[in-house]
């Protein structure tokens, strides 16, 4: 029994090494795994809860399967840390999250157990049925696996894949992480038992030969139909998935291993779309995690540093309680991201105009268009890079109807740690060129409120844009609808700033007495002061926290063209890549947007010139 007692995790650095233990050692395993993401993720930071959540879940996926060629999806991804462990990667978790270190989600080009990049939520499914489909193609007895949360499975996505998958004869095999809504809380010893049974051969085969045999009587098979789901029905909520066409297994406890291997173990002798229901608990086994998983969902990691400076979000917080309070019609929308966009007081104080609508950013955007042609005031809090997701419901339900309503705008630039699915790199491109909308760029506390003010009193659809982190010290004036401000005159070159990265041309205009000029506005430029400009000073830089392709950089370039003007210009943003993950400052130094690069940028640019 000393085997049984030794460090499991340091023996285990391969899934071979896994398959090797026994049964009985895995439930040590797990323990020492959880330890292991405790005391690491507090020191690099990242995804605390969700991962330890499904520990006992991926070692039991990988103890049974064989990946790579068994093919395993994560929705979402940021529950992939004990996946990492058991696939190689144990020894680079100290790089997690940091430049060129370990990814905090799958990455394809890390690891070839990574197969489907993933960031954002409900993809898995479609990814996991087209694989599944190739591998049916190639004659394949290899399964695809998709694990998905219950939030994910809010996603319409989600379920297209469930009705397309479930008319298929492909091995996929779909893992619902119930760990929030608890579809069913009833999981315990029956539960557990129905699930192996339901999931073993006597069963399956029962139920293939008894479908062949009933369909040649039409109205027994409709009784035994309906009899089997009554059965099911009464014991457990897979009704609905049995509908789409899969086998549905579960719901089962997530933390027991023994359950999961066995029954694990007789899905992949299965064939067709299966379901399984698998209940876990986010945090399991570290209290504090348990107790506020919101808390713990993502942690940063370990600093000395304090500031009394407030984050952007934090002042959007206060910006709409304040807001509240003047105009009862007000609403507050977000896709269920309510701690995140800083709504969570509001949620609170007016729960009756507040609605987290779940993982679902097209609904959000269309619900809200609803809302307000009814009088209402909607106020859509949403991250650059989920807006993504809802860019035909904001072109064809809200812009092309004129219907008028403020979009908060979270995570707008290179967001850090979370990387390129998370990087808010492409907003101003994609909104600029549809009609009827303002982009606006605060770069500090009052420009925010001054600009949240200004697009809510106004009836247009506004996008006010804003990174993650504090809000800077620089000082400003009133926002006017349009207008620009000039912040520092000077000589020969002017600086024309669309957002925060201001902060990195001030000490280079200082340095060469060069002019600076907040643009604030992405759309509409102000047009009047950048010919003005072209007119005073010979050279133009523009800078944004955008792409270049597209942006506002790109708006200048377009009016001066449109005027005949020809003056030396240099457009400065994120160059056409996907930027890695790390701190914001080593991104954007990787990006030559921090002071130093842009300054050797310009002393070149000047003397090609």
């Amino acid at each position: 029994m000393d085997e049984l007692n030794s460090n499991l995790l340091d023996q285990v650095n391969s899934l071979k090494d896994l398959k090797k233990l026994g049964k009985k050692q895995l439930p040590i395993l797990a323990s020492e795994i959880r330890e292991f993401l405790i005391k690491s993720v507090q020191e690099t930071g990242g995804h605390l809860a969700s991962n330890l959540g499904v520990v006992e879940l991926t070692i039991a996926l990988h103890y049974i399967f064989n990946s790579p060629k068994d093919i395993l999806i994560w929705d979402v991804g940021h529950q992939t840390y004990t996946h990492k462990i058991l696939t190689g990667r144990k020894n680079q978790f100290s790089t997690l999250r940091q430049y060129l270190g370990l990814s905090g989600f799958p990455k394809r080009d890390e690891s070839d157990h990574d197969h489907f990049g993933t960031g954002h939520s409900s993809t898995s499914i479609s990814a996991a049925f087209g694989m599944a489909e190739a591998l049916n193609k190639q004659r394949s007895n290899s399964k695809s696996i998709a694990i998905i949360g219950d939030g994910a499975l809010t996603a319409g996505m989600a379920f297209e894949a469930l009705n397309n998958a479930g008319n298929s004869k492909s091995n996929i095999l779909v893992i619902l992480n119930d760990n929030d809504m608890s579809i069913s809380k009833n999981v315990g010893a029956l539960n557990n038992y129905l699930a192996k049974l339901l999931s073993g051969k006597i069963y399956g085969g029962f139920k293939s030969t008894s479908k062949q045999i009933f369909e040649k009587v039409p109205s027994i098979l409709e009784l035994a139909k309906k009899t089997e789901e009554h059965v099911k029905g009464m014991v457990t909520p897979g009704t609905l998935f049995e509908e789409f066409g899969f086998n549905y297994i579960g719901p089962i406890d997530g933390h027991n291993l023994d359950v999961l291997v066995d029954t694990l173990e007789n899905i992949n002798n299965l064939s067709g779309p299966q379901f399984l229901h698998v209940v876990t608990k986010k945090g399991n086994g570290f209290s504090p995690a348990e107790k506020d998983p919101n808390k713990f969902h993502g942690i940063s990691k370990k600093t000395t540093l304090s500031t009394n400076q407030k984050t952007f979000t934090q002042v959007f917080g206060e910006w709409i309680l304040d807001y509240a309070k003047k105009d009862k019609s007000l609403v507050a929308i977000t896709p269920a991201m309510s701690d995140g966009s800083g709504l969570t007081t509001f949620a609170k104080k007016y729960p009756s105009r507040f609605y987290d609508v779940g993982i679902a950013e097209q609904h959000a955007v269309t619900f809200a268009a609803g809302l307000a042609l009814k009088g209402f005031k909607p106020v859509v809090a949403i991250y650059s890079t989920f807006m993504q997701r809802a860019y035909d419901q904001i072109i064809h339900d809200v812009a092309l109807q004129k219907i008028s309503m403020v979009f908060a705008v979270d995570r707008a630039g290179v967001v850090g740690a979370d990387g390129p699915t998370h990087n808010g790199s492409f907003d101003i491109s994609f909104i600029r060129c549809i009609p009827n909308t303002v982009i606006m760029n605060p770069i500090n506390e009052q420009e925010l409120k001054d600009m949240l003010t200004l697009g809510y009193k106004s009836n247009k659809i506004c996008f006010i844009r804003y990174p993650r982190g504090y809000a800077s010290n620089l000082k400003s004036t009133a926002v006017k609808f349009g207008k620009s401000v000039e912040i520092k005159k000077g000589e020969k070159l002017v600086f024309l700033c669309f957002g925060p990265l201001m902060e990195n041309v001030i000490p280079i205009a200082e340095k060469y007495n060069y002019a600076v000029i907040n643009m604030r506005f992405s759309k509409p430029i102000d047009q009047e002061l950048i010919l003005a400009a072209a007119k005073k000073y010979k050279y133009i830089v523009t800078i944004e926290d955008n792409t270049i392709a597209g942006g506002a950089g790109s708006s200048v370039l377009e009016l001066l063209s449109k005027n005949n003007i020809q003056i030396k210009t240099l457009v400065l943003g994120y160059s056409d890549e996907f930027s890695e993950h790390g701190s914001q400052e080593e991104i954007h130094k990787n990006l030559n947007l921090d002071t130093q690069s842009i300054e050797n940028k310009i002393v070149n640019f000047i003397s090609k010139c």
